[in-house]
């Protein structure tokens, strides 16, 4: 089959337009949904909205180019469960940093069955930040979530238990430094309180407490409604993502590495919470790195674990609106 027939060609139009909408269930920091993208009549561009107000927290934008990166991989996907395979050409032109990713060269080839039950999976992940329950994750499933992210062509390195605890004193000192910088608390107030904007973190995916974990997560600066109950997370995996560069196109690289990871844990009933505050502050980011021994730079630590059956899952952070993130005047101009 060939996308160059006009009714095929417009089979595509519709199928890019359908992944780009699809990629808006990605993760992304403060659930911003930096992505933006154009679909043509035979590509489908992914570009980046840098928000002032992340400028404190993600000054060199790795965490934004990484969020845009899951939203890469979750289009990806997408596009192969209806049966189509794409060239992939990351930051096509130095004269638009902006631009991300431009997929190209579009061939039909079938539906792909594991490529549709990650697309289920996309329907159903969320970020439980509460502990999970004392059963170990089994070791092939932990297997399968690092080599799925590194299928992407990013790292994941499984933490051993002396280095959970360097992670964990790496992210209370983290959390001590973020709650003394103003302009942090200011982004994470302006993230937490747009309850109707499509966009942040609303009340009900945030812990009505401080969960008791190895490693704090984040504080938010406020108390969400989300039920904590009195486990721990003795029984987490700890892991950190990372690559040999530190370079936007291994940002990207890592989102997809992210998405694909999370989507295999998803798939596989392991809970994923990703923990950014600790490469957030310079310093305990060199900590991070030196559980790396010195061998690459990290972009996220991961917590994998077995959620508590006892409580229902966190429900869905809020998402913009599919006009506002997918962009088809250009094949609506074109009548395709």
């Amino acid at each position: 089959m060939s996308h160059e027939t006009p009714a095929t060609g417009r089979a595509l139009t519709t199928a890019l337009t359908e992944a780009a909408a699809t990629s808006g269930r990605a993760p992304s920091v403060h659930n911003t949904q930096p992505w933006r993208w154009k679909v043509l009549s035979d590509a489908l561009e992914l570009r980046v909205v840098r928000d002032p107000r992340l400028a404190a927290t993600d000054p060199e934008n790795r965490l934004v180019t990484l969020s845009c990166g899951a939203a890469l991989h979750h289009a990806r996907v997408a596009l192969a469960a209806e049966g189509w395979t794409a060239v992939v050409e990351r930051l096509p032109d130095p004269t638009q940093p902006q631009l991300l990713a431009r997929l190209t060269g579009f061939r039909h080839t079938g539906a792909d069955p594991d490529a549709m039950h990650l697309v289920q999976c996309m329907q159903v992940r969320h970020t439980d930040r509460r502990p999970v329950r004392e059963e170990p994750v089994p070791g092939p499933a932990v297997d399968a979530i690092v080599q799925a992210a590194g299928a992407e062509g990013v790292r994941l390195q499984v933490l051993h238990p002396d280095q959970v605890l360097e992670l964990a004193a790496a992210a209370g000192q983290a959390a001590a430094i973020a709650a003394e910088e103003p302009e942090l608390r200011e982004e994470l107030e302006y993230w937490t309180s747009r309850a109707d904007a499509g966009t942040g973190l609303p009340p009900e995916v945030l812990p009505e407490r401080a969960p008791e974990t190895t490693v704090p997560g984040r504080d938010f600066g406020r108390t969400g409604t989300l039920p904590v109950g009195p486990g721990h997370d003795r029984a987490a995996v700890y892991g950190i993502l990372w690559n040999t560069e530190d370079e936007p196109d291994n940002w990207l690289r890592a989102g997809e590495g992210l998405s694909a990871a999370w989507l295999t844990a998803t798939r596989l009933g392991v809970s994923m919470v990703p923990l950014s505050g600790v490469v957030e502050v310079q310093g305990t980011r060199q900590t991070v790195r030196r559980l790396l021994a010195g061998l690459g730079f990290p972009f996220l630590a991961l917590r994998l674990g077995l959620a508590d059956p006892a409580h229902a899952g966190p429900p869905h952070t809020p998402r913009l609106a599919t006009e506002q993130v997918v962009d088809t005047s250009a094949v609506r101009a074109g009548g395709a």
